[in-house]
């Protein structure tokens, strides 16, 4: 990998071997393999959820001599690409670029199938959200026509969670309303200043971003999105989902919880890393399942089951070795 590192210090081997440490026992803890997990903003469930896993990995540091590190960055397609390029070693990616970045369509058409990749597990639920100020007389999808909206920006997965949304309800978002490319975390300042109408956004609840977005003066409402049949019937990795408005965001204007579709986070990386780089982190996920389900709400629900499910690319060998161990896979 590109960000493998063996240091060997000549002067510290030496007083090693005169403490009595033997040549094999001080290479192997001179020897440390750095990894980095690319996330997303810092305001959804994807940062925190590389941070923890991070956290698990880096407690066994001197057992796996392993160091991982979280980078924010522009989400599922950037990580997904970065991870091909060799640039990020893991990436949490929602389950349709995963499925895509596979095929080789959308966001990977011209690259063709990204044999390369990778999957390891999948996380927690994703539901597709529209949020827009109660001033702006927003009721359902159709009402974005003319409006300023945040569609994403380039590169993250909940850009073209949105544009199907649109699409299945008769809308392009380069004529029907101003669309906006802007990052998850400048949406929600920029609807309570009430200079966005609405924004999409893609994220496992309860959600920094949504806790934000109807937290402040202007009141903001979830919109449903219920034109969705089509989306099932075309791509399997949706499915109809309810977010729990009333649960999570109690300062939203909704009185009832809204319906919506969604996806699946998942943990990916590429066939050129190390199988027992990979077995280290799914076994400190899964031997500490217990406290890893307890980081976020978000992970309410969660079963070792179904982690995995909702994959599209080949499990990687080193995850592969640890479910057979534990009976998880035959």
């Amino acid at each position: 990998m590109k960000r493998t590192f063996v240091i060997t210090v000549a002067l510290i081997f030496g007083l090693g071997l005169l403490a009595g440490f033997g040549p094999f026992e001080k290479a192997a803890e001179a020897k440390t393999t750095f990894v980095t997990i690319g996330t997303g903003g810092i305001t959804g469930v994807y940062y925190p959820t590389g941070g923890a896993i991070a956290k698990m990995v880096n407690k066994k540091r001197k057992e796996y001599g392993i160091r991982a590190t979280v980078e924010s960055t522009g989400g599922s397609v950037f990580n997904i690409n970065a991870i091909m390029g060799g640039d990020l070693e893991f990436g949490v990616a929602q389950s349709d670029r995963q499925y895509q970045a596979v095929k080789g369509i959308e966001d990977w058409k011209d690259k063709g199938p990204q044999s390369d990749l990778r999957a390891v597990f999948s996380i927690h639920p994703e539901t597709v959200d529209l949020i827009a100020g109660v001033d702006a007389n927003i009721n359902s999808i159709q009402d974005l026509k003319g409006k300023r909206v945040n569609i994403g920006n380039v590169g993250s997965g909940y850009r073209q969670n949105a544009i199907d949304a649109l699409e299945a309800s008769g809308l392009n978002f380069e004529t029907d309303f101003n669309a906006e490319s802007l990052k998850a975390a400048e949406a929600p300042g920029l609807i309570q200043d009430g200079r966005l109408d609405a924004a999409f956004y893609t994220v496992g609840h309860p959600s920094g971003y949504y806790k934000e977005a109807t937290s402040g003066k202007r009141q903001v409402k979830f919109i449903p999105i219920t034109n969705v049949d089509s989306l099932l019937e075309k791509y399997p990795y949706y499915a109809k989902a309810v977010t729990q408005v009333t649960t999570f965001y109690p300062t939203a204007a909704n009185k009832e919880d809204v319906p919506t579709f969604g996806v699946k986070a998942t943990f990916v990386t590429s066939a050129k890393v190390p199988d027992e780089v990979v077995y280290a982190i799914v076994k400190e996920v899964f031997d500490n399942f217990d406290d890893f389900v307890k980081l976020h709400p978000a992970y309410t629900g969660l079963t070792k089951e179904s982690m995995l499910e909702g994959l599209s690319a080949p499990f990687h060998p080193g995850a592969v070795k640890y479910y057979k161990e534990v009976g998880l896979m035959k």
